[in-house]
């Protein structure tokens, strides 16, 4: 996009906020859950190789990125140009590599010099900077990585699936007191206790996961994706038989999920 190009789309984005009745009522907490949904419309795209799509989308989460600053702009918090430099002038700072004398070795070295280049820049804690609102999964896969980053880390893969194998026996530890409690109060404290060893579990995935280099939350976003293909060719081979689902049975069910896997990626 050429600066003039974006300028007359910032333009167009401050006309609508002023001529347009939706638009002149939005404000940047109003719109927040839609810059969400459009960021996960462009994860999509790029999840099914959709560069028509991803184009499109691309344009839809500017739009957003526009349409706040428009908002903040009418209250005197910042303009488009503070924002612009905001993030070049972080991008300089932290890559002292490619805009300085630094030296690293690889990747990896890169990653661990941005982190302590944000603790640098003020951050209270290393882990401040992880948005509450991200994904179980995803939130701590970013907790995991940046503590290893500064050597807070397991030495060994093979410890890490130990300590999976260990909170999965304790999830089931408790899940078997829970079935034998009495009284309600009982039943409650074993609940409680029972969800805090379930999330365990997952943040002990999500660290094998990690060790592995698969990212948690892309990978469980596919096994979603497949497990709707899978369930929709057992539904379309139910109904074309022309019944309903609760009609039919699980060993029927189970039936067309094998099949399912020959004919569904």
């Amino acid at each position: 996009m050429t600066e003039s190009k974006f300028n007359e789309f910032v333009r167009i984005v401050k006309k609508l906020r002023k001529e347009c009745p939706w638009d002149k009522e939005q404000t940047n907490d109003s719109i927040k859950a839609a810059t969400i949904e459009e960021a996960y419309e462009v994860v999509e795209a790029i999840d099914n190789k959709d560069y028509d799509e991803l184009r499109k989308e691309l344009g839809d989460l500017l739009l957003h990125v526009v349409f706040h600053t428009v908002i903040a702009e009418e209250s005197n918090h910042f303009k488009i140009d503070d924002v612009i430099d905001s993030i070049q002038e972080k991008l300089i700072r932290r890559h002292p590599h490619v805009f300085g004398d630094v030296k690293v070795s690889g990747a990896d070295e890169v990653k661990k010099n941005w982190e302590e280049i944000k603790l640098s820049e003020g951050r209270g804690n290393l882990l401040d900077g992880v948005p509450e609102l991200l994904p179980g999964l995803q939130r701590a896969h970013r907790l995991q990585e940046k503590v290893s980053k500064v050597g807070f880390d397991w030495e060994k893969k093979e410890d890490v699936w130990k300590k999976v194998i260990e909170e999965i026996e304790e999830m089931h530890e408790v899940e078997g007191k829970r079935q034998n409690a009495k009284g309600i109060n009982s039943e409650e404290k074993l609940y409680e206790i029972l969800e805090n060893e379930v999330g365990d579990v997952f943040f002990a995935l999500v660290n094998y996961a990690r060790f592995l280099g698969v990212n948690p939350e892309n990978a469980l976003r596919k096994t979603n994706k497949k497990f709707i293909k899978r369930f929709g060719y057992v539904e379309k081979q139910i109904r074309g038989s022309g019944r309903k689902l609760s009609e039919s049975n699980l060993e029927e069910m189970d039936k067309y999920w094998e099949e399912s896997k020959n004919i569904v990626d």
